[in-house]
């Protein structure tokens, strides 16, 4: 029986990857019907340039994560998300402090999916897109996830 939204929120949350730890991300909202994530990031200054802008592949790799998730709760199976190809684009410089993503899945074929994702911040400005190409596949090993980190 697959995991309901809530459930899969719960473990996302629960059992998180290297990046989503590093970059405190938290799972807000899954419509796993849609192929939708929103997720939110606590960024500090450590990922942020001189100017205090978060560096574009901080960005880069927010986005990346959304749209993966995304994915991932439309496959509704085990499976990794790798890139093909991305682009981002930047329409205002993020800064520090709490960020949102987006992460949609736009078509998810037998070995190809379509994905997009926006970054905002808490104004709801949006920061940055991105889309990518992806090849999802079936996860074979047991995945490498941080378990038991706070939220």
């Amino acid at each position: 029986m697959p995991l309901s939204d809530a459930q899969l929120v719960e473990r996302f949350n629960n059992k998180r990857a290297a990046t989503s730890v590093i970059l405190n991300a938290k799972i807000l909202e899954v419509r796993s019907a849609d192929g939708f994530v929103r997720m939110s990031y606590d960024i500090g200054p450590d990922f942020c340039n001189p100017s205090g802008a978060v560096q574009g592949g901080i960005v880069t790799a927010m986005l990346d994560d959304a749209a993966a998730f995304a994915c991932i709760v439309k496959s509704g199976k085990a499976i990794y998300v790798s890139s093909l190809e991305l682009k981002t684009s930047f329409f205002k410089s993020a800064k520090m402090g709490r960020l949102y993503a987006e992460g949609r899945c736009l078509k998810l074929g037998k070995t190809i999916a379509f994905l997009e994702a926006d970054l905002t911040d808490e104004e709801g400005q949006l920061l940055a897109r991105m889309t990518t190409t992806t090849a999802p596949r079936p996860i074979m090993d047991k995945p490498r996830l941080v378990e038991g980190q706070p939220a």
